[in-house]
């Protein structure tokens, strides 16, 4: 592998001239791109020590816009146990989401893409570019087989991987045309060079909430609907504007988003369950006439104060879809529109243990759980608590009852705690464990002894061992970088 020298230590650079702070920020950079290629290699070997027992146990993902999982690598890599990818993310310090990229991207490199693998540990190609690379071959569609995948990894690897987002399109359309692995539609001339690799989507990017209160949506949509969307935007914006608004032409046309949305959703709810004819005898329909279009929930969590008799509130609340935090006045504006519907939730002790009598757990226990965690309670995980599972930390008995033992694991708040499918799982079917220290405070130990604490706060871990064991230490001597499996292992592959 690439050798570099440590740059200096931030007390000597002080002294450093302009040309020596170049020189070291480019050493620098070479230590980071060794590290990075060398991290490649460690999550290959990890994935070489943890094959699946079937291909149902096998790691997989769901991406953005696919109704099914995809493989965390192409067609010719093992396949990996999906339960230890739980345990590099947590050494890491990333989500489990997180180290499944990492370990499909150097199995995707090391398996499909052999040139821009050794490209990469031969220092000529920074693991990071590699890496986008790996991340469209592997989510192609159709997808690429072996030899197509092989392909692009020769035309990559000719300009040393410099390959912009477009190029890489472009190139991956050649090379389902050459392979024909794309469906012609039937409507073009098969001479055309016509593909049915169809980009169209809506992602609404709900888990980056900007500080400000707003959130990115993301379209590729047919040049037609492109078009008639820019026009109701641009008018709705100039009727803002014609009715006072001040605001820029930015934030008119996004206020002009929103108010489609509203009405379009506001005149569905009012529609639906009625007939064709019942819709065509209405003549007309007013903003008064239609049914509230957004709904508002709010949770009473406030930070407030008492000057004499009076409470005095704080300027901020919290949002709990991206965990991120809300001024008031912002709630205001939102909660003003006339179809909006408020809903303000009765105020629940989050300090009060509350007590299910079944295993099932109570809708008032639930929510208790949910705003006391937040999100799953798994270390770095960060899915929001309302589409998770409320898990009994010590599984509940259900034979408890019958044979006249106390139940060990009751329904109760200090016994429950919000856990995402996955984590769920991973709690059930391997040797994770878990307890709650305190209540919403949980100390997990993994299958090799690491231990983390998991509060409202994030994760710490609480004794970081050596991890040479793991061989995940940056520095520490790198396995071989053959594609061979270690000897007695077997690799299910993906066919």
């Amino acid at each position: 592998m690439l050798e570099a020298a440590a740059g200096p230590g931030i007390g000597e650079a002080d002294d450093l001239t302009a040309a020596d702070l170049l020189t070291s920020i480019r050493s620098a950079r070479e230590v980071e791109n060794q590290a990075a290629a060398e991290q490649l290699v460690l999550a290959a070997r990890w994935a070489d020590l943890h094959p699946p027992e079937s291909i149902h146990s096998a790691a997989a993902f769901t991406v953005p816009g696919c109704e099914h999982e995809e493989p965390i690598a192409g067609e010719g890599a093992p396949l990996v146990a999906e339960f230890c990818v739980a345990e590099l993310g947590t050494v890491l310090g990333i989500s489990s989401t997180a180290a499944k990229k990492l370990i499909g991207h150097a199995l995707e490199l090391r398996h499909r893409l052999p040139r821009l693998w050794n490209q990469v540990h031969a220092g000529a190609v920074p693991a990071w570019r590699a890496r986008s690379v790996a991340e469209t071959t592997i989510h192609t569609s159709p997808a690429l087989t072996r030899e197509a995948a092989g392909f692009v990894d020769a035309q990559v690897a000719a300009v040393a991987g410099r390959i912009g987002p477009a190029q890489l399109d472009r190139l991956v359309a050649e090379t389902i045309k050459r392979y024909d692995l794309a469906v012609a539609d039937p409507t073009k001339d098969p001479e055309d060079g016509y593909l049915h690799v169809n980009p169209r989507h809506v992602t609404v990017h709900d888990d980056d909430v900007h500080f400000a209160g707003t959130m990115r949506i993301e379209a590729e949509v047919d040049v037609a609907d492109a078009l008639d969307f820019d026009r109701a935007v641009a008018h709705g914006a100039a009727a803002q504007a014609a009715l006072g608004s001040t605001e820029s032409l930015d934030a008119r046309r996004a206020k002009a988003l929103g108010d489609l949305a509203r009405t379009q959703t506001a005149l569905d709810l009012l529609t639906s369950g009625d007939g064709f004819e019942a819709r065509s005898a209405r003549t007309s329909t007013t903003d008064a006439d239609l049914p509230p279009a957004r709904q508002v929930v709010i949770h009473a969590h406030f930070d407030a104060s008492l000057s004499g008799d009076i409470t005095v509130f704080g300027p901020t609340g919290r949002m709990e879809n991206g965990q991120r935090l809300v001024l008031l006045e912002q709630i205001r504006s939102w909660c003003g529109d006339t179809r909006t519907q408020v809903t303000v939730k009765p105020v629940i002790d989050l300090n009060t243990p509350l007590t299910g009598q079944t295993r099932k757990v109570p809708d008032r226990i639930r929510e208790q759980v949910i705003l006391r965690d937040r999100t799953c309670v798994f270390p770095r995980c960060g899915r929001p608590a309302r589409g998770c599972d409320i898990d009994h930390v010590v599984p509940w008995d259900e034979h408890a009852e019958a044979e006249g033992r106390p139940q060990p694991g009751p329904t109760t708040t200090s016994n429950l705690a919000v856990l995402c499918r996955f984590h769920h799982r991973l709690k059930t079917h391997s040797p994770w464990r878990y307890a709650m220290v305190v209540p919403g405070v949980f100390e997990w130990r993994s299958p090799h002894g690491h231990r983390f604490r998991r509060d409202h706060t994030g994760t710490t871990e609480l004794d970081p061992d050596d991890l040479d064991d793991l061989g995940l230490v940056t520095g520490s001597r790198a396995p071989s970088s053959t594609s061979d499996p270690p000897a007695g292992i077997p690799r299910p592959r993906r066919r």
